[in-house]
């Protein structure tokens, strides 16, 4: 690996740990928007503020620093939550309106990527311009991600449980078709990005919404410390295999 590349390799593990950063930004976020009743504005003043100053020490870094990247990715799931939720529950432009939004969003980022850099590769990274664009790409994919699976629950009224497994089904299918077509590998890529972000954050609403509703009734604030320290673990786990 190059000392100037400024992102993890996308492996098994990554996965793994992206779909714990999402289940964190969701729980995470529920706990500030609803658990301390801070409203979905000033949540989202709140986690975009903490993405802004994660992203700029991310950005002013000089190599990759695995444990501030994971800070940025868990930041963007977080503020992708407050921002799913604020143009559903504030603006009122629903899930579906929302969703079409960041999904075009996206492609319009994606788009500049590969007119600034004619490729949109996203290992290794070493470029200033080419780092934002991916991270703002990444913002979007987690709001996407957050506002289509708010869509299965809310809007077609799947459990938690169902909208999961939906989601595992489409990243299950995305392996497949990385193992055993010839599909270009960057858009892969940004489809299970999009799709681990909600599978994650049903996993998140799975654990801490009433039992009612289809939850496990744990709480945000207990289900964010276990997802903390699972991330955290094979954050330590991953760092010392590549070193090793």
């Amino acid at each position: 690996m190059n000392d100037n590349n400024k992102v993890i390799r996308v492996t098994a593990f990554f996965w793994i740990m992206k779909i714990l950063a999402t289940t964190l930004g969701e729980t995470l976020g529920d706990l500030l928007a609803m658990t301390l009743n801070l409203g979905y504005l000033i949540s989202l003043g709140i986690t975009a503020s903490f993405f802004v100053i994660a992203l700029f020490f991310q950005l002013k870094a000089k190599k990759l620093h695995p444990y501030l990247y994971w800070i940025v990715i868990v930041s963007t799931t977080t503020v992708g939550t407050e921002i799913s939720d604020f143009m559903d529950r504030t603006l009122g432009l629903g899930y579906l309106y929302g969703s079409i939004i960041l999904l075009t969003s996206l492609l319009t980022t994606l788009f500049i990527w590969y007119k600034a850099d004619k490729t949109l590769r996203i290992y290794p990274i070493h470029l200033f311009k080419i780092e934002v664009l991916y991270w703002i790409a990444v913002l979007f994919s987690n709001s996407l991600g957050t506002a289509f699976g708010d869509f299965l629950s809310d809007n077609i009224g799947l459990s938690y449980l169902i909208s999961a497994l939906v989601t595992a089904g489409v990243i299950v299918i995305v392996y497949l078709v990385h193992q055993f077509a010839r599909v270009n590998q960057v858009f892969l890529f940004w489809i299970a990005f999009i799709f681990t972000r909600p599978f994650g954050a049903t996993f998140g609403d799975l654990l801490t919404k009433p039992t009612a509703k289809g939850g496990l009734d744990l709480g945000t604030l207990p289900a964010t410390l276990v997802t903390s320290v699972l991330l955290m673990i094979f954050i330590i786990y991953t760092n010392k295999r590549v070193s090793n």
